[in-house]
């Protein structure tokens, strides 16, 4: 049996198939005779779309990471750079740091 080439599916089509699958209507079966996927296939985007569909209205998981304040780190690159800027004409005075730099 000659093997298929691998396909990549839009993400309407599986959401397509998805939704059939989980109309009930019709067996995986059919569903995948209709739509030329094996029945694995449909049942995998029918329990991605069961476990996604609360991201459509909103409801899903906060952002894995909190947004960055640009204007706080600014700032705090703004201090460090005056802090080391007053620590270098100081140790340059007191004879610590050759003023070469």
């Amino acid at each position: 049996m000659a093997k298929r080439a691998r396909r990549t599916h839009s993400a309407v089509f599986k959401a397509k198939v998805a939704l059939a699958a989980m109309a009930g209507d019709k067996t995986l079966a059919e569903l995948a005779q209709r739509f030329e996927v094996h029945p694995n296939q449909i049942t995998e985007w029918k329990r991605q779309l069961s476990e996604r569909a609360a991201d459509v209205f909103g409801g899903g998981a906060p952002p894995a990471e909190p947004p960055v304040d640009l204007k706080a780190l600014h700032a705090k690159i703004g201090q460090l750079t005056l802090e080391n800027d007053f620590l270098e004409s100081a140790l340059t005075k007191v004879g610590l740091l050759s003023a070469k730099r």
